[in-house]
């Protein structure tokens, strides 16, 4: 029974940082590799070094985006933070 009582502050410590630090992370985490698989050709996107571009072509890794002055600039598909508009068609 002691070992009980001295175990449960520990095992509630864990279940309270899964609940609050890893978890929340994980979902955060899902929603980018979602974001990122459904980028397509002409979505205006944000880079995680702040270059704002239209997306040109796609490739499994890669895509090419269109910045302001014409230039085309290939980047890692995970160098994308986040989609500002997205294409409808």
């Amino acid at each position: 029974m002691e070992t009980l009582v001295t175990l449960l502050p520990l095992i509630l410590m864990f279940a309270l940082m899964y609940l609050f630090l890893i978890r929340p992370q994980q979902k955060r985490q899902k929603k980018v590799v979602e974001m990122q698989n459904s980028l397509a050709k002409g979505d205006k996107v944000v880079t995680i070094g702040g270059l704002h571009g239209i997306i040109d072509a796609i490739d499994e890794g890669q895509v090419i985006l269109k910045c302001g002055d014409g230039s085309r600039l290939t980047y890692d598909r995970n160098a994308v933070r986040e989609v500002v508009d997205r294409q409808t068609m």
